[in-house]
């Protein structure tokens, strides 16, 4: 038998695959990992007792809206990688546009607070840990996306690592907000991407032996 008549005859016993299969299975292992990460926010941390009435105010939202479109455009990244010919990357620039984002809104709060002000709006009052508590709320969101990837097949397994690393960071950002009472963009954009950025380096330096298929 010949290798094409082999693959032809290999084929036919093969079941086609679901729509968007991949994205779903993505999102099932992020789920997974988000519904520890929550719980450790929730049980561990505790959210903040003033929840509702911070919703009602920007500072929540510009926090929120930002860590959550870095998880969307990470996580159509990570999908991209799970593939076993990923191709060209052209869609990571995407992640630079929330940065951007809020970096202009931090630059317009600065301008218009004094300058005495600057440094308690960087620091805040958890400068110390947040980047921290970002990286290990991370972890439960990290093993889902993991979960997902033993279904996959991705070849570019570091690259693979750090944005799976990256995803769970941002999604991690986002459920922190329900216990960070900081306000400033500054320091959302400061720490907060710092525990992002983390997050994607531990994911490229595992990714190598924990993705290999």
């Amino acid at each position: 038998m010949k290798a094409e008549e082999l693959i032809i005859a290999l084929a036919q016993d093969v079941p086609p695959v679901a729509p968007n299969w991949l994205g779903r299975r993505l999102v099932a292992g992020l789920m997974l990992g988000g519904g520890g990460t929550l719980a450790l926010v929730g049980m561990g941390l505790g959210v903040r007792p003033d929840l509702m009435i911070a919703m009602h105010g920007p500072a929540f939202w510009i926090k929120g809206i930002y860590t959550a479109s870095l998880g969307v455009g990470a996580l159509a990244v990570t999908a991209r990688l799970a593939r076993p010919d990923p191709g060209r990357m052209g869609r990571v620039w995407m992640l630079a546009l929330p940065v951007l984002g809020l970096a202009t809104i931090g630059l317009g709060q600065m301008i218009m607070a004094p300058r005495a002000q600057w440094l308690s709006m960087w620091l805040g009052h958890s400068a110390r840990v947040c980047s921290a508590l970002v990286v290990l709320l991370a972890v439960p969101i990290f093993g889902g996306l993991l979960w997902s990837f033993r279904w996959l097949a991705p070849t570019r397994l570091r690259a693979a690592g750090a944005m799976a690393g990256f995803c769970a960071g941002a999604w991690s950002a986002t459920l922190y907000c329900l216990h960070c009472p900081e306000v400033s963009a500054i320091f959302v954009l400061a720490w907060y991407t710092l525990g992002i950025v983390v997050a994607a380096g531990l994911g490229a330096l595992v990714g190598p032996r924990l993705l290999r298929w």
